[in-house]
């Protein structure tokens, strides 16, 4: 193995909190070389993210304090240096990229003068900045770098924003990259895009690649070595076929036990009368059209999955059926009334029984309520399902039938984990006793084993309340293990529909193919085939 570039040394960080100081990190090791690719793997709070901010010198100290080990680059403790050698290192020699890029893009500012004030604040002239950021911008894919230069972050798609996030990591050609969840909540092809430019960008320059990331199929895709970290240590190290082969650890086994698409499809479709049924949907924004004559049933206790591309229509479907955007034309038919002709206070009622769990719990639930109020407001607002006196033994049930505790309702959302959030905000939903749930992206950010326990979760309430599932998706492997029948949609028109053994095994259109070959296999046996296929096609 190559000297290593940089190395983790028996490190240890502590967070001084109200309730006493929690010990994110213990004494962890790790080291990636020149041109290797090292994936840090772990659910939220094993410490994956903590250790990769202390290389950057990115951890708040106070509350945080490292309180012990070496972080060493080029055979020098970063730890010792002051802030101005540190700041030489940082952007320059080792550059991160994050996970949520519009929340580390200034939205006040074009993309093109981010990129060269990267370049500016390291002593490039400004000259020489613009041609190098339409180079940096060319050379990870945006069109038209010098119309795109111009623009603002709200103005490109997910996974565009990304690539301008690897544009500027790269401006200063950097020894090790660093890319915290480079993927998570894009769409599979999107994903693939960018896990191929990583890789293409990293054989360019050489640079050592380190991802920290929860899923086993970004590592099968992408990794030479993973480690595995539980509860702020290294449980497993190897390289990734060996780990995925062979895990030693618990916990490694509990991750690839509980990765998507390794379950039994479901065979059989409910063959009920159908509980709603869309007729020619569409809809138009001035002279884009976003829908453009959507027709599909929804059976009685039915999972009906909708897939696609960031753009394809799925989310604008949802929003559409559920009124939150006005539809251009068609129908939509529940319990023989069309949706979209109700009056106000016919919709008001309607509303009961079609409810929505969002993607981000953080942003749907209020911050300022605890979750009693969160979950018995739907009570306030339809009073006649449940007199006062039996909210609060009903709160109780709910969260112990989401798998939480009741004394858990006198919190607030804060106080919970992601998967914990996401539990809520079902609650929320079945509080009103509603027949159709539509799920938009409800466990792409989510862990493996949470959203395993997540999609068990909505498994079980949906034979417990006899309810249907509107699922919109992109992660392929889950929607493979949760539904009975899959949408295929591409540029607001549904290309494909059919139960989900079919879809799966025997895809027809050409888009349907694409999309299932970009999904990742967390055994990296299976993606190098994959890989060799799609490489294969592309020759």
């Amino acid at each position: 193995m190559a000297e290593p570039l940089l190395e983790v040394r028996n490190l240890s960080v502590t967070f001084h909190t109200a309730r006493g100081p929690v010990q994110a990190v213990r004494n962890v090791s790790w080291q990636v070389a020149p041109g290797e690719v090292l994936a840090i793997l772990g659910e939220s709070g094993s410490g994956k993210s903590v250790s990769a901010s202390a290389v950057m010198d990115l951890i708040d100290c106070p509350p945080g304090e490292i309180t012990s080990g070496q972080i060493i680059y080029r055979g020098k403790d970063l730890l010792t240096m002051d802030a101005d050698e540190r700041r030489e290192i940082n952007g320059k020699r080792i550059a991160m990229i994050f996970q949520d890029p519009l929340s580390h893009l200034n939205p006040v500012y074009s993309v093109g003068w981010q990129i060269e004030e990267a370049l500016t604040t390291h002593g490039t002239a400004r000259s020489q900045a613009k041609a190098k950021t339409l180079e940096l911008m060319e050379k990870v894919g945006i069109p038209n770098p010098a119309a795109s230069a111009v623009k603002y972050p709200h103005q490109f798609s997910g996974g565009q924003r990304q690539r301008l996030m690897i544009a500027m990591a790269l401006a200063l050609r950097p020894d090790v990259l660093i890319a915290d969840e480079p993927t998570t909540a894009l769409d599979v092809t999107v994903q693939a895009q960018i896990l191929s430019l990583l890789e293409e960008l990293q054989h360019e320059t050489g640079m050592a690649l380190l991802i920290i990331t929860h899923d086993l199929g970004v590592v099968a895709e992408i990794a030479d070595r993973v480690v595995v970290m539980n509860a702020g240590e290294i449980v497993e190290q190897g390289t990734a076929a060996e780990v995925y082969a062979n895990p030693q650890h618990e916990y490694t086994k509990r991750l690839i036990g509980a990765a998507p698409g390794q379950g039994e499809m479901h065979e059989n479709p409910p063959k009920t009368d159908p509980i709603l049924r869309l007729e020619n949907v569409s809809k138009k924004y001035g002279e884009f059209t976003a829908l453009g004559g959507v027709n599909f049933d929804l059976c009685e206790g039915e999972t009906l999955a909708i897939v696609g591309e960031s753009g394809s229509g799925k989310s604008t479907t949802a929003r559409v059926l559920l009124r939150l955007e006005e539809p251009s034309g068609g129908r939509a038919m529940y319990n023989g009334r069309d949706l979209f002709t109700l009056s106000p206070r016919e919709l008001f009622e309607m509303r009961r029984d079609i409810q929505m769990v969002f993607q981000d719990p953080t942003q749907s639930l209020n911050p300022r309520m605890t979750v009693y109020q969160i979950i018995s407001e739907a009570w306030v607002i339809h009073p006649e399902i449940l007199p006062k006196t039996r909210w609060r033994d009903r709160v109780s049930e709910l969260l112990e039938q989401v798998g939480l505790q009741a004394e858990h309702a006198h919190r607030n959302p804060h106080q919970f984990s992601g998967g914990q959030r996401q539990r809520i905000a079902i609650a929320r939903a079945l509080a009103l006793e509603p027949r159709v749930i539509v799920c938009d992206e409800a466990v792409s950010a989510l862990d493996v084993q949470v959203q395993a326990q997540v999609i068990d979760l909505l498994d079980r309430l949906k034979d417990e309340f006899g309810l249907s599932y509107i699922f919109i998706a992109h992660d392929l492997p889950v929607v493979r293990d949760f539904a009975d029948r899959v949408i295929v949609m591409q540029k607001g028109e549904i290309v494909e529909q059919g139960p989900v053994r079919q879809i799966f095994e025997n895809p027809r259109e050409t888009y349907t193919q694409n999309l299932l070959a970009a999904s990742l296999d967390p055994d990296p046996e299976v993606q190098a085939q994959r890989r060799a296929e799609r490489l294969a096609r592309t020759a």
